[in-house]
């Protein structure tokens, strides 16, 4: 009972965290939407996006694969061996496609950023500070350094906020905004190497079982881009098929939805360290367990996410961003956020796929989902603007769901628990109730409104015994250790 309780402590810290990464994204929307021109947020929307899957291709799978193989290591040479291999290979990959970049700056960033090629001239350094970033996190993530993982995290979000803000306002408009993420991914990737260096030191690696992680990691490229695949490849097509203007109406919803990730963040991120430690030494019974646990945790509050989001979209819209925006962008909430849900009950499913190794599945889900994706959304977005790609986008999460579903019933049986799900269900339709009745306006009566239906969602929920009191009160002490943990590692760092 201990891991399972050492598996609550994680997901509430990463849950924080996760929490305080996502409000980045609200803070940041104020400051683009007021002090640029739609078209510019536009490009500041698309260069996130690029910088999201390029590395994501660039890194080949092999961070994840980390995360597999060095969760059950003990031995510090193989430790040293494992991550060396793989922080070189990133690295040659990443310098290959920067240059690639490099060389088509100006016809990418027509394509891209609206002919601004000062935009274009960052994105390549860029790539490769984030591929490496991407390697650091996730090697604390799987030596189970999970506060450590909290802190970076969250420290390289803020501090985007604090140098795109600064750089905007000194007038430097979005090539100052996008300079500010390279300038934050720079000092957090050293930071970080500062700290693995204290821990395993340095060795030049042999490369010994990089075929084997190749092996592994190459067909989970497809999967772990999948959040481009179904969500930021929607805005490189809106933009050249409806245009930049439509690509800042999208992602304005979209940040809104995106809120979801609170959620869904920490079950993935805690879940395959703990998972496969248990698989490794074959307990069976707990890993089923565990993998039913996280599936019921993540309906208690997914549910009711994504009643509230879509509800409270354009008030919270009105507030973040212009009129223009929110008139258009919270229209397409409530699609993008019911797709999220499918999607975080995904991540928890594909564990069974990932520790059976056979991640040519996933691959396979996501490459064929990502051509559908491209040719329906040219068809749908012709015809029905946003809203058509957002549901195309809801669609192709629920198919990858159920494909997934399918496979992984083949190792372990996981339970879905269907009456508890309609009773969360049967709960939230109080809460969209109040909310509805509330209507809320102003950031007091929102933030007042959210909490009073969440308490009434929780209360009909306890009335239908989906929940026990019990749970209740040991949930709500995980909470607020989880706050003082992230507070306690902030002041140490």
């Amino acid at each position: 009972m201990d891991q399972y309780k050492l598996f609550l402590q994680r997901m509430g810290l990463i849950g924080t965290s996760t929490f305080l990464v996502t409000i980045t994204g609200i803070m940041l929307l104020p400051i683009l939407t007021q002090n640029l021109s739609i078209q510019d947020y536009g490009v500041w929307t698309q260069f996130q996006i690029t910088i999201t899957i390029i590395p994501a291709i660039a890194i080949l799978g092999l961070p994840y694969t980390m995360v597999r193989f060095l969760s059950a290591s003990k031995s510090r040479t193989e430790i040293q061996e494992a991550f060396y291999s793989i922080l070189f290979t990133v690295i040659f990959a990443s310098i290959m496609g920067a240059v690639a970049l490099y060389i088509l700056v100006v016809p990418i960033s027509h394509v891209l950023f609206n002919g601004n090629v000062g935009v274009g001239l960052i994105l390549p350094l860029t790539v490769i500070m984030s591929a490496l970033q991407l390697v650091f996190v996730d090697y604390f993530r799987a030596s189970n350094q999970m506060t450590k993982y909290a802190v970076f995290t969250t420290l390289q979000a803020y501090m985007v906020v604090i140098f795109a803000l600064l750089l905007v306002l000194m007038g430097r408009g979005v090539v100052g905004a996008v300079t500010g993420i390279l300038i934050t991914q720079t000092l957090i990737s050293l930071i970080m190497f500062t700290f693995v260096l204290k821990q395993i030191g340095f060795k030049i690696p042999r490369f010994h079982n990089l075929r084997q992680y190749l092996t592994f990691g190459l067909p989970t490229i497809p999967s772990n881009a999948s959040f481009w695949v179904l969500d930021a490849s929607d805005r490189y097509i809106i933009g050249i098929v409806l245009g930049i203007t439509s690509v800042s109406y999208y992602s304005a919803g979209y940040t809104i939805s995106s809120l979801l990730t609170i959620l869904t963040s920490p079950i993935y991120t805690v879940l395959l360290p703990i998972l496969s430690q248990f698989y490794a030494e074959r307990k069976i019974r707990e890993t089923r367990f565990l993998l039913n646990y996280a599936i019921k945790l993540y309906l208690i509050v997914a549910v009711p996410a994504v009643i509230g989001l879509s509800i409270l979209a354009r008030p919270l819209l009105y507030i973040l961003s212009t009129p223009t925006l929110a008139n258009q962008g919270y229209l397409i909430t409530p699609i993008l956020a019911t797709g999220g849900l499918f999607f975080g009950l995904y991540c928890i499913i594909t564990q069974i796929i990932v520790m059976e190794r056979k991640t040519k599945i996933t691959g396979n889900i996501w490459a064929i989902s990502a051509i559908l994706n491209i040719i329906l959304d040219v068809t749908f977005g012709y015809f029905l603007g946003i809203i058509g790609i957002a549901i195309i986008t809801l669609l192709l999460y629920l198919t990858a769901f159920l494909i997934t579903v399918y496979y992984s019933l083949n190792y372990i049986r996981c339970d879905f628990y269907v009456k508890f799900a309609k009773k969360t269900i049967y709960a939230a339709f109080f809460m969209a109730l109040s909310l509805i009745l509330l209507n809320p306006y102003g950031p007091v009566n929102i933030v007042l409104s959210g909490l009073f239906s969440f308490a009434l969602y929780i209360f009909v929920l306890w009335l239908l015994k989906g929940i026990k009191t019990d749970e209740i009160k040991f949930f709500t002490g995980m909470i607020k250790e989880s706050l003082v943990n992230v507070y306690c590692a902030l002041r140490g760092l």
